[in-house]
């Protein structure tokens, strides 16, 4: 078993659907990352930062589920970063209302001593900078999994070219991959982004699931199909946690183990959008996992018989 770091936003969240609202909820991409994470068992830790007015019971939920907070960095005379969203009700499309960075514009991420020699990296959604800051603090990671958005790429992207080289893995949605690469095919677009460093690129497509490739190879997760969706934000975070707490477990990175991480990483998100905010993954057990993946096997196995 390897060990995980996890670099992402430990936030608070507002949001809104067509189906309900919420105030002030815990939210952040690591925060979603290191939940997915936990059914897995792995020696994990969060890089991120609080203000003092992050609640310590939050803390201590993220120490119980099984996550090293000895770099979550609490900044007791600071306000915690916070995000507000409203969707519509495609639940793919959102508005954002509210982003206050707070404490978040000021982070410098420390790698823990212990975590240093940690071979698997997943790096949250943040300013490539911070990224490539956690990248050069490793000693040497095996598998570097890279979240982004369009706000980098129209905001910084010299320094995101320079992360995405560094990286095994990027982890991106349809429309990111058709802006990065100008490409609208999303296999081309995956060809054009291996150029550019990664050996594997994953692009979510949201309720239609997720395709991985490498240069050969192209596979395709459906998402579960679910009677209610309540809340798809942290959907694509909890993905990602679900996929690098298989890998880290397995400690295997062949394209042939990505197959099951992928679908891991979709039964993970799938419990996060039936509830609101973080409240499908706090409670989550290992089997309730592995009931969903005998679904998941029961949705996609089908003998072809050739005419």
């Amino acid at each position: 078993m390897s060990k995980l770091v996890i670099v992402g936003t430990v936030a608070f969240d507002a949001i809104e659907t067509p189906f309900g609202r919420t105030d002030k909820i815990l939210g952040g991409a690591a925060t979603y990352i290191s939940l997915a994470a936990s059914p897995f068992e792995v020696d994990s830790a969060i890089i991120s930062v609080v203000g003092g007015d992050f609640p310590s019971e939050y803390l201590q939920m993220l120490k119980t589920k099984g996550s090293d907070i000895s770099g979550l960095e609490v900044v007791k005379n600071g306000k915690t970063f916070f995000w507000s969203g409203k969707y519509h009700y495609d639940m793919n499309s959102r508005d954002t209302l509210v982003t206050e960075l707070n404490v978040l514009a000021d982070f410098k991420p420390v790698v823990p001593e212990s975590y240093k020699d940690a071979e698997v990296v997943m790096l949250g959604n943040l300013h490539p900078g911070v990224q490539l800051s956690v990248i050069e603090q490793m000693t040497s990671p095996k598998l570097v999994m890279l979240d982004t958005m369009n706000f980098w790429m129209d905001n910084a992207w010299d320094e995101l070219m320079v992360v995405i080289r560094k990286v095994n893995v990027l982890v991106i949605n349809d429309e990111e991959a058709r802006q990065l690469t100008g490409e609208y095919s999303l296999v081309m677009a995956a060809l054009k982004i291996m150029e550019m460093g990664p050996k594997f690129v994953v692009i979510k497509k949201g309720e239609h699931g997720a395709l991985l490739f490498d240069e050969n190879d192209v596979f395709f997760a459906p998402a579960m199909p679910l009677k209610a969706v309540f809340d798809p934000t942290g959907a694509g975070d909890t993905f990602a946690g679900g996929f690098t707490g298989y890998l880290a477990k397995t400690g295997d990175y062949s394209f042939a183990n990505m197959k099951n991480a992928i679908i891991n990483g979709s039964a993970m998100a799938s419990f996060c959008v039936e509830k609101f905010g973080t409240e499908g993954l706090v409670d989550l057990e290992r089997s309730d996992l592995n009931k969903r993946l005998i679904q998941f096997k029961n949705l996609t196995q089908f003998d072809i018989e050739l005419a």
